[in-house]
C-alpha cells in the first residue's frame, strides 16, 4: 500500500514539473495550450474514493495555479475533472468486470483509454477556458481553444502511456 502512495506522489511531482517547466512554455496564438498534468487524475485507481479524487484534483490544480499565477482557474477545472471521473468510467465501461482497477492504456486497451481520456480532457479544458473567459460572447473561440488544446493534450497523454507507463 505504501508503495502505491509513493508511486502516486512521484507521479504528482513529475506531472507538475513537466507541466510547469516544459508544457507551459508551449503556446501557439493562445489556441494550443497542452495541459497534460491531468494525467495524474486520469491514472488514479478506479477504486479510489470519490472524495479523495476531488481533494487530489483540487490540490493538483492549486499547485499548477501557484506555479502559473492563474488564481484558481486550474483548481476549478481540475476539480470538475475529478467530479466527472467516476460517472465517465461507469459510462464507458460496459460491465463491472470489464474495468481494471488501474485505468491505464495497457490494462484497458487503446479504445477504452482514448475515449476515457478524451471525454475527461474535453471537460477539463472547456471548464478551464470557459472560466478564463467568463462569458459566452466568445463561445466559438472557447470551443476552438478547447478542441485544439485537447487534441494536443490527448496526444501527449497517450504518447506518455506508450513511453513511460508499462505497469
Amino acid at each position: 500500500m505504501v508503495k502505491i502512495w509513493i508511486k502516486y506522489l512521484v507521479l504528482f511531482v513529475v506531472v507538475v514539473l513537466v507541466q510547469v517547466l516544459l508544457l507551459n512554455q508551449i503556446q501557439f496564438s493562445g489556441y494550443l495550450n497542452p495541459y497534460a498534468y491531468v494525467l495524474f487524475i486520469l491514472l488514479l485507481r478506479v477504486s479510489t474514493p470519490r472524495n479523495l479524487v476531488l481533494i487530489l484534483s483540487f490540490l493538483l490544480g492549486l499547485t499548477i495555479d501557484i506555479f502559473s499565477d492563474t488564481l484558481g482557474l486550474h483548481a476549478a477545472a481540475t476539480t470538475a475533472l475529478g467530479f466527472f471521473r467516476t460517472p465517465v468510467i461507469e459510462l464507458i465501461s460496459l460491465r463491472e468486470e470489464d474495468q481494471a482497477n488501474y485505468p491505464g492504456l495497457k490494462q484497458n486497451g487503446f479504445k477504452w483509454f482514448f475515449l476515457y481520456a478524451t471525454i475527461l480532457v474535453l471537460i477539463h479544458h472547456f471548464s478551464l477556458f470557459f472560466i478564463d473567459a467568463f462569458t459566452l460572447a466568445n463561445f466559438l473561440k472557447i470551443l476552438a481553444r478547447t478542441l485544439l488544446s485537447s487534441a494536443f493534450s490527448i496526444f501527449v497523454i497517450v504518447l506518455s502511456q506508450y513511453m513511460f507507463f508499462r505497469e
